[in-house]
């Protein structure tokens, strides 16, 4: 066995729907953080975009309304 095959591999992306049987439990637990880590970034993304919108729609509201 190599120093490479020793090192874990360095997760950067997961595909939906990849089969997992080859991947150790450290594998899926990198998964699993990265996996978090983008949900907490989606949902900031979705944060700004309603903020976003609220202050367009209070900014143009009419005063009467």
């Amino acid at each position: 066995m190599t120093d490479d095959e020793d090192t874990p591999r360095k997760i950067t992306q997961h595909d939906v729907g990849e089969v997992l049987d080859s991947l150790s439990i450290d594998e899926l637990e990198a998964r699993i953080a990265l996996l978090k880590g983008e949900i907490e970034r989606l949902e900031a993304a979705i944060d700004a975009k309603r903020a976003s919108a609220d202050f367009a729609d209070s900014f143009f509201k009419k005063a009467d309304d």
